[in-house]
């Protein structure tokens, strides 16, 4: 019965809404109880010449579950840059359902990622050995070898010719209007989609918000700083957390000085094979380590145990976390894209003075910013229409999220972006880190917020009684 009502949803949606030019196809999401219609969208690799390459973007879509949906539905735009949302489609249903019951959900996989046409290069796959897993080095060569194998002009996957991409999808699909939703670095690019095709545009949900101002990566080593900063002085402030490891600060800083002087050789098993495997931890190998470990609360409960052990010399545990996250972040990343954005779009504007000033007196320093932008020195450069770095200026209802304890994209980022849209509300969730729809009151703030089509008498209360994931006090868990 229920796969028939699934079936009888999708099959209700296909006739009753708009004319599409798109052939979708019946389809399954891993993870979702649900069909979806699933196909592919041609596009012009260069849209202005309109000839050579084609890019064929990967489509999903929820079908509305309401017999007489809105007609509107909500696109997910996602984050990196190099995530493909259409990947990301039954990963995400669950968080949406209460949107879809009235109107469609809209999945995209932006040129250059998921299933279109991805610029994929991984010079350090999950498998690899934890040797180099841990090193710093800059793999120059795999950087070259990758944009040497791609069947693609790596100068045309910029975020404006992409979001040109979506507007054309939009047509095809049928849809007059769009509520967009922007995860991370979806929100640059649902910003620059209402700069450009502002009359398409009905509500805008920007969550993790990088605005025009952030340039990729120039404040991470800041922003992280502050991340860690809260993560101290709450465990400061926690009876059992202070008692179990004190001066962890300290401690952390101590052990950063002595991985500068002196990298630690040291030799444990494979958190999976259980084989053996020698490696070198230095300073920027660990920062890399760590700075992942802080875009989710519930990972982050466990960095004072983590922290506290490699502190005496027990590197065992955080490399067994480290290889178990870095398996699932890259299974959705395509690095190339990510290359074509910022090299086109941010390197530009960062200089060295800039780098040594938003990174002085940081735990992670300066050698991973200058790290992810070396492959900008040889990766062929897109252009950006003039003024592509102004502030986005809109009147269009925005609802704006972000997580007190986010690392990359913390609350003050929000505030920036609000500046200038004028009809717009920010909510900071207490507690939360890089995610703030894993929420329960966030996603019902969204689907309110979709429904009104205005911020007008949404109730931001959202986020009241949050706080922080207990820390981890053992490896059994926090004290109960």
């Amino acid at each position: 019965m229920c796969a028939l009502l699934s079936l009888s949803a999708c099959t209700r949606s296909a006739e009753a809404g708009p004319a599409r030019k798109v052939a979708l196809k019946p389809c399954r999401l891993e993870g979702a109880s649900r069909q979806a219609l699933c196909g592919t969208y041609e596009v012009w690799e260069d849209r202005a010449a309109k000839k050579g390459r084609k890019v064929p973007l990967k489509v999903v879509v929820a079908p509305a579950l309401a017999s007489s949906p809105e007609a509107d539905p909500l696109v997910l735009l996602a984050g990196g840059p190099g995530q493909g949302a259409a990947k990301l489609a039954g990963q995400m249903m669950p968080i949406l359902e209460r949107i879809q019951r009235n109107r469609d959900v809209v999945f995209v996989d932006q040129r250059g990622t998921g299933d279109s046409k991805p610029l994929e290069c991984d010079p350090v796959p999950p498998d690899a050995p934890l040797s180099k897993q841990f090193d710093d080095t800059f793999y120059e060569e795999e950087f070259r070898k990758c944009l040497g194998g791609y069947d693609a002009d790596v100068r045309l996957y910029t975020t404006p010719i992409a979001m040109d991409d979506l507007d054309e999808v939009r047509e095809a699909l049928g849809y007059e209007k769009l509520n967009l939703y922007g995860v991370s670095y979806g929100t640059r690019a649902a910003l620059v989609y209402v700069r450009q095709h502002p009359e398409h545009v009905r509500t805008v949900i920007l969550e993790g918000v990088a605005p025009m101002s952030l340039l990729l990566p120039l404040y991470v080593a800041r922003d992280s700083q502050r991340a860690l900063d809260l993560l101290f002085t709450n465990c400061e402030e926690d009876a059992a957390c202070a008692k179990r490891y004190p001066d962890l600060r300290g401690r952390f800083e101590s052990l950063l000085t002595q991985l500068q002087q002196t990298p630690v050789h040291t030799k444990l098993e494979h958190p999976l094979t259980g084989v053996p495997e020698e490696l070198t931890i230095t300073r920027d190998g660990l920062a890399g380590v760590l700075r992942a470990l802080l875009y989710m609360p519930e990972a982050t409960s466990l960095v004072p145990l983590l922290l506290d052990r490699a502190t005496q010399g027990d590197w065992r545990p955080l490399v067994a976390i480290h290889h178990s996250m870095s398996s699932v972040f890259n299974r959705n990343m395509s690095h190339g894209m990510f290359l074509s954005v910022v090299c086109a779009e941010d390197a530009p504007l960062i200089t060295d003075e800039a780098i040594t000033r938003e990174t002085k007196g940081t735990w992670m320093g300066e050698a991973a910013l200058r790290n992810m932008l070396k492959p900008c020195a040889f990766w062929p450069r897109g252009e950006v229409p003039k003024g592509y770095r102004e502030p986005v200026k809109s009147d269009v209802p925005v609802l704006l999220l972000s997580g007190e304890l986010d690392p990359v994209t913390p609350p003050e980022w929000a505030e920036d972006a609000k500046r200038t849209l004028t009809h717009s509300l920010h909510v900071t969730l207490p507690g939360v880190g890089h995610g703030t729809s894993a929420i329960g009151c966030a996603r019902a703030l969204m689907a309110d917020f979709v429904a009104r089509g205005s911020v007008e008498g949404l109730e931001p209360k959202c986020g009241e009684g949050l706080k922080r994931p207990p820390f981890f006090t053992s490896f059994a868990g926090p004290v109960p």
